[in-house]
């Protein structure tokens, strides 16, 4: 087993997926190089890089380079879909779906319903989430939440290499349009985990419990998973039993692996990087408020950004999402 970037396992999954469906086809901003001189091919790649060198092996028809216009491309993207393609359409920054929000809300989430499911949209959206790098108010936001609300649409968030790998995969392959959020911290961590060469799948809709433990429940999403883990170490050195549960489905949710932790450790963090309002983790705590109440020795505790738009500064940037410390505080306080 070798050790791969995530951005290396999202590239893996995607030239796979073209070699074994002609019909899977890339569009988005600077997919391509944004050039016609070949020696750009192998050296760009968008840019998270994610897809470096696929136009160099799979040609321009099937890597399209797109006019900085998300709901023309979007738009293109969920047409393709419904005429039997397999596209995956790069949304460089999440942030950007208000110019395209019609296409994904109002035609790729409701056309298979509308149709009395004789059409399928089998239509894959990668786009990049997170504080970090300090690309200010309008390159940083999460916003997965937002896509949650809407029936139709499946929300995937990778927390490694490895998962990344199988839910893109998975995505692909998938029959109705899912959305796959990239957080732009993960994808600059060095290689940790192994990766298999070969193709697999993770199943979109299923919570991994990345460790066991007995006192309390921590949920992370996407890059608040790796924070989890880190933070785990810490109170396990203090003597705690700490579960950590990594959600990279959030829509479908596996509500059950959440009810069975909670009646299990009492305790639960949610940790999410998304704006506290209407969130994801407000979500996750009415469901346990709701359906494990009774088992619960506190209240569930969510760790959310301030309401406000992720500042530019530096200083700002680091006080303003969830770290590892603000989870230990936080832990500390419950296990007391």
């Amino acid at each position: 087993m070798r050790k791969i970037s995530y951005i290396q396992a999202i590239n893996e999954s995607l030239k796979y997926e073209m070699n074994n469906d002609e019909n899977v086809i890339i569009m988005g901003e600077d997919v391509a190089g944004g050039g016609d001189r070949d020696e750009k091919l192998d050296a760009w790649g968008g840019p998270m890089r994610l897809t470096k060198g696929l136009v160099k092996e799979f040609g321009r028809n099937r890597v399209k380079d797109t006019p900085i216009s998300e709901a023309g491309f979007v738009g293109a993207g969920v047409g393709a879909a419904a005429a039997g393609l397999r596209p995956v359409v790069d949304l460089m920054y999440v942030s950007f779906y208000g110019v395209c929000a019609d296409q994904i809300t109002n035609n790729a989430a409701k056309i298979h319903y509308m149709f009395g499911g004789k059409v399928k949209v089998p239509l894959t959206i990668m786009t990049a989430m997170g504080v970090g790098g300090n690309k200010a108010a309008q390159h940083s936001e999460t916003l997965y939440s937002i896509f949650t609300h809407f029936p139709g649409l499946k929300c995937i968030v990778p927390s490694n290499p490895y998962n990344a790998k199988g839910l893109m995969t998975s995505a692909i392959r998938d029959d109705d349009p899912v959305i796959l959020f990239n957080n732009r911290q993960l994808m600059g961590l060095k290689p940790e985990y192994d990766v298999p060469e070969n193709s697999y799948v993770i199943e979109i809709g299923k919570a991994n419990i990345e460790k066991y433990g007995t006192d309390i429940t921590l949920i992370g999403i996407g890059y608040t998973t790796y924070l989890c883990l880190e933070a785990a170490k810490v109170l396990e050195s203090m003597g705690f039993s700490i579960e950590v549960i990594d959600l990279i489905s959030l829509s479908p949710m596996d509500e059950e692996t959440i009810i069975k932790s909670v009646q299990k450790t009492k305790k639960v963090i949610i940790v999410d990087e998304d704006y506290p309002r209407c969130s994801i983790s407000a979500d996750i705590s009415a469901l346990i408020s709701e359906q494990a109440f009774d088992y619960l020795d506190a209240p569930p505790r969510r760790l959310n950004p301030p309401h406000t738009p992720v500042p530019y500064s530096k200083p700002l940037e680091k006080l303003y999402a969830p770290d590892k410390e603000t989870i230990i505080k936080n832990a500390q306080i419950l296990l007391e």
